[in-house]
């Protein structure tokens, strides 16, 4: 999730062609290479931990849709299609479950429409930050009177502090019915020495500063709602399907919570 569209600037690094590049893909430039190389320096885990976040992704999926009966699925950040997409999940679980991408990536954007457009799915040109944008136009796909899953995985950390992230999620939060659920993972700043130093070198080559943040910031977003056990944890630590994934080294908080 970027904060801005238009056109592609290989110049300067995206946080979404970064993952890219970590997670083997070609769709990413010299200057994400660059920036994802420094971050594997300082924090050799990175990319054992995007792995990490994308499985919690999974698990949080399969959780809501095959233990919950959610069926409506908004992706918020949705990042370059990777294996085991939000309604790739949720419709082998429940195949008439219906899934709302929202990124603003033009790469991303050219992927998603061949790839995340399909039966009961659709994508958004928006920015998180656009919320009233994202509710009116997921509103064509999604039935806003019953439960939706606001999924924010590994995105608000696209988002500074004084852009307010914890306003964004509560006009989320508040926009769907009680019976719905908010997903979130953030990268952290207090799991790895690593990632404090590193941040401020990724920083000044990306297009949008990443703001990772603490344990206590990352809780205060789920204020209000009913936390799913077992709260917030690292990722690989939230109802792992097995050691292995349990083991990952992910510097991420997440957390799973319903709106009463």
């Amino acid at each position: 999730m970027s904060t801005g569209g238009g056109p592609i600037d290989s110049s300067v690094a995206h946080i979404a062609r970064v993952y890219d590049y970590w997670l083997g893909g070609k769709d990413n430039f010299a200057v994400d290479r660059h920036v994802g190389d420094l971050m594997r320096e300082a924090s050799p885990e990175v990319v054992e931990g995007v792995l990490g976040n994308r499985a919690f992704l999974a698990r949080t999926v399969r959780y809501l849709a095959g233990e919950r009966g959610i069926r409506q699925f908004l992706d918020i950040g949705t990042g370059l299609p990777a294996a085991d997409n939000t309604h790739e999940v949720a419709q082998a679980v429940a195949p008439g479950s219906r899934v709302v991408y929202v990124d603003n990536d033009p790469i991303v954007l050219s992927h998603a429409r061949a790839l995340l457009t399909g039966a009961g799915t659709a994508y958004l040109d928006a920015d998180l930050r656009d919320t009233g944008r994202i509710l009116k136009e997921a509103a064509a796909t999604l039935d806003f009177t019953r439960p939706i899953a606001v999924m924010l995985i590994a995105v608000l950390h696209c988002v500074p502090d004084e852009d307010e992230p914890a306003a964004i999620v509560a006009r989320l939060v508040e926009a769907v019915p009680p019976g719905s659920f908010l997903a979130l993972s953030h990268p952290a700043i207090d799991i790895h020495a690593g990632v404090r130093e590193a941040a401020p070198k990724m920083n000044k080559l990306m297009d949008a500063q990443l703001t990772f943040r603490t344990y206590d910031q990352v809780a205060a977003l789920f204020e209000g709602l009913d936390m799913v056990e077992p709260g917030v944890v690292r990722v690989p630590e939230w109802r792992p399907g097995s050691e292995a994934e349990r083991a990952n080294p992910a510097a991420v908080w997440g957390g799973v919570a319903r709106k009463r």
